[in-house]
């Protein structure tokens, strides 16, 4: 929020930089050869149980600092600049500040070894962006056009969980979070969700998900033919426009990199519902050549 400031910092002898977050989490880069911020401490961590998450405190999802002068941008955005209106949602999703606060591996075994803790840290962060998102609509009324969420729950491979925990434990808190939206709002709803998520995709669009991104064409089972013949009625393809894994490095020509672009235009426009992108941030190894291709 505008009332959190990061302390940068040097740890391990000047080797990395570091902070923490508004969330307690620390996060550190290599100061040579560095170009992310990687997870290192987790303020859930370790041996906790139901009393250690009540004392965890989350920041004010409804502080007014977050929501000053937005309405006045919004019109800005809206009248004067004439595009439409995104928002974006107050922290990363549910199932990341999950595992983000508890840890990867205390998270993940505690969805099956103790699902009372799990259930708790998720329903915190739950109400913590219904709160948010409360506020959001109160400050815009009907002004967005799109809001933006995200959570990564599967991998190159499948899924990170399986279908059926998904079922369980997320999609239930998924939609309650897609329902108020709806119920406050005529925007549409985008979700951010890398990797292999075609298995839950019927589920998305069951619990109300409008547009999905980035489409990971290179993910096992995300082939965007199939996806766009499968799921183009009731989905909107929010990137997939080149493959940024396997087509567009510094080994791989402009050509094939035009291609590329040719191929997912011809997969996902057909009908509409498409909103070209690449399918994540273009990286330091991307010639200008390829870039200009695309």
């Amino acid at each position: 929020s505008a009332s959190f400031q990061i302390e940068i910092k040097e740890m391990e002898g000047g080797k990395y930089t570091y902070f923490y977050d508004e969330y307690g989490i620390g996060w550190r880069m290599p100061k040579v050869g560095g170009l992310y911020y990687d997870m290192f401490d987790h303020p859930l961590s370790g041996d906790i149980d139901e009393w250690d998450v009540d004392r965890y405190v989350l920041p004010d999802p409804t502080n007014p600092a977050r929501f000053a002068g937005i309405r006045e941008a919004a019109k800005r955005v809206l009248e004067e600049e004439q595009r439409a209106l995104i928002v974006g949602n107050i922290s990363a999703g549910i199932f990341e500040m999950y595992l983000w606060t508890r840890g990867f591996q205390h998270g993940y075994s505690d969805l099956i070894g103790n699902p009372a803790l799990s259930q708790k840290i998720l329903r915190g962060f739950t109400d913590m962006q219904l709160a948010y998102w409360e506020k959001i609509f109160d400050s815009l009324d009907d002004m967005i056009d799109v809001v933006q969420l995200a959570d990564d729950f599967a991998g190159q491979h499948d899924m990170l969980i399986s279908p059926s925990s998904y079922r369980k434990y997320l999609k239930p808190l998924h939609k309650e979070m897609f329902d108020f939206i709806h119920s406050r709002s005529s925007a549409k709803i985008f979700l951010h969700s890398c990797g292999s998520i075609r298995k839950v995709i019927p589920d998305l669009i069951e619990i109300g998900l409008d547009i999905i991104n980035p489409v990971q064409v290179s993910a096992a089972g995300m082939d965007s033919a199939e996806l766009k013949r499968e799921y183009g009625r009731d989905l909107t393809f929010w990137g997939g426009g080149v493959d940024t894994q396997r087509a567009f490095d510094e080994n791989h020509t402009p050509e094939e990199v035009r291609e590329d672009v040719k191929r997912r235009i011809t997969d996902l426009m057909p009908g509409g519902g498409f909103v070209f992108a690449t399918v994540h941030n273009i990286l330091s190894n991307v010639p200008p050549e390829n870039i200009m291709a695309m």
